[in-house]
């Protein structure tokens, strides 16, 4: 099962799974970098001491070596000219330098140098010197062979020094690394280029890992947002026995609770409402005739029997509640069945509350603020619905005076009505504010009995919510409940389908009042 995008919702969606990708490809990365570094570095400082190590070794043994073939015979106290001569059979360009330090036989110090240019007793660090005219009198009492690495004008060099026949001649040997360090530098480049590679290597890793884990995921919230809108067959496809596959076979499961759920509510929610509406049409034909018996009697109440006329008028005025009340249930039941339709026209507002008003008596119980030419293409027969329901409940509920006021905003093109309906009541309690709409709600429990049937103000819900619209409800700043229809000046083209041909013609609705103790 796959689903694709849905307009701007998943717009976010898209940044989260990105953020989750990005959050994993650089936990990859880190945990690569910092492996690859440890690695790296651990394998350069091994190499760099053992190179270091086998330069030094060697150059060192060569050097004392060279040094006791050719400085052996050397005597205490040897010439100038001896030592050149010996530094030049020591050194050489291509291995290292030496300087030879002997105090001569007029008792002045000499030192003979293979290469004065390149290495002299000026370059030998005084430590260096101090440690190789040091006797070991705890070891053995003889002189040791010494050495240092040192950096001559930003080159690396390995310096050593060692006395000859103990009281002899001093030997210094100056080795340049500069080969060493140019291997070491070429090998930290390609630790550097493998460190490089790994990141790479990790980040790719983790994009075709973060792919893998993230697409079940994605199908799952694709799912879920497909449910959620309805579509109750939505199931995902379950491969294998991971995790993600126990989320998948766990949310097909759920999905398939809740349709048969659904379908179970649905089913009896269709019976409720055609038990409703069968009712009401099997009541209508009885009702027909109690009817026209009730006015007959109404007619006659005069020339009755005083002890009997009181319940003739009571079995007349049950009889029209009744009647009432049954025309606006198989109204209810049309909204519930979507079979409500619009018979449109182009109305002025003011004009058709106006008419509402004086068709129950009302225009001296309100006062009425609506500007002519305010205009819109809307059904007048359930305008006058909802302002009977709003301006009824007002007076019924309400506290004098009660006001409706009409104003038209925006252009006639795309614009809007706002009919508000306010009273100088107490007002809407705070906890009743949420159902005032509600079926069958009545604020006042102990009023069950009353004159109203509760449906009132939600078939003027209704009417408004067909038309495109809808009415609020809310206390005044100074006090009193207002009721506010906002309603387009032209209904969307589905909604004023049937208009252009007329429409599918309609039982009567309730007439004003009937809002049965919303408040």
């Amino acid at each position: 099962m796959t689903s694709g995008p849905h307009g701007g919702r998943w717009g976010s969606g898209i940044l989260r799974w990105t953020s989750l990708r990005l959050r994993l490809v650089a936990v990859f990365a880190a945990v690569a970098l910092t492996a690859a570094v440890s690695v790296s570095g651990i394998a350069y400082w091994l190499n760099r001491d053992a190179v270091l190590t086998r330069a030094q070794n060697s150059a060192l043994n060569d050097f004392r070596d060279s040094l006791q073939r050719n400085a052996a015979s050397l005597p205490v106290a040897p010439t100038c000219q001896s030592l050149e001569s010996t530094a030049s059979r020591i050194g050489g360009p291509d291995t290292y330098q030496v300087v030879l330090l002997s105090t001569g036989q007029d008792s002045q110090e000499c030192a003979a140098a293979s290469n004065r240019d390149v290495f002299t007793l000026d370059d030998v660090p005084a430590t260096l010197q101090r440690a190789v005219n040091t006797r070991h009198t705890k070891d053995d009492g003889k002189y040791h062979l010494h050495w240092e690495r040192i950096s001559l004008q930003g080159r690396p060099y390995l310096v050593a020094g060692a006395r000859i026949n103990g009281d002899g001649p001093t030997g210094y040997m100056l080795k340049s690394l500069e080969a060493e360090r140019k291997d070491l530098n070429s090998l930290a480049w390609s630790l550097g280029i493998a460190t490089l590679l790994a990141l790479i290597g990790s980040a790719l890793l983790a994009q075709a890992a973060g792919a893998a884990v993230l697409r079940p995921v994605r199908r799952l919230g694709e799912a879920a947002q497909r449910l959620g809108e309805g579509h109750l067959d939505t199931r995902l496809k379950v491969s294998g026995t991971d995790e993600l596959a126990e989320m998948s076979r766990t949310f097909n499961n759920a999905a398939e609770a809740l349709e048969t759920r659904v379908e179970e509510l649905s089913a009896r929610e269709a019976a409720s409402r055609r038990f409703v509406a069968d009712m009401s049409h099997e009541l209508r034909t009885p009702l027909t005739a109690i009817t026209a018996v009730s006015d007959v009697l109404e007619d006659e109440a005069e020339a009755l029997d005083p002890m009997i006329a009181p319940a003739v008028r009571l079995v007349v005025s049950e009889t029209r509640r009744l009647n009432e009340l049954v025309e606006t249930l198989m109204e209810v039941t049309r909204f519930d069945a979507g079979t409500a339709k619009l018979r449109v026209d182009e109305v002025d507002v003011g004009e058709q509350v106006m008419a509402c008003m004086d068709a129950r008596a009302w225009l001296d119980s309100v006062e009425l603020d609506a500007p002519r030419g305010v205009l819109a293409t809307l059904d007048p027969r359930r305008l006058d619905v909802i302002m009977a329901n709003l301006i009824g409940n007002a007076l019924k509920h309400g506290g004098s005076p009660v006001r409706v006021t009409v104003r038209g905003t925006g252009t006639d093109a795309d614009g809007s009505i706002e009919v508000a309906v306010s009273d100088n009541g107490p007002g809407i309690p705070e906890d009743v504010l949420p159902h005032v709409f509600d079926r069958f709600y009545k604020a006042d429990a102990s009023r069950a009995r009353s004159e109203g049937s509760g449906l009132g103000l939600s078939i003027a819900m209704e009417n408004a919510h067909i038309h495109g619209g809808d009415i609020t409800a809310a206390n005044g700043p100074s006090g009193g409940a207002v009721f506010t229809l906002r309603l387009p000046r032209h209904p969307r083209r589905d909604e004023a389908s049937d208009a252009v041909n007329g429409g599918p013609s309609e039982g009567g609705t309730p007439e004003g009042g009937t809002a049965g103790g919303a408040r």
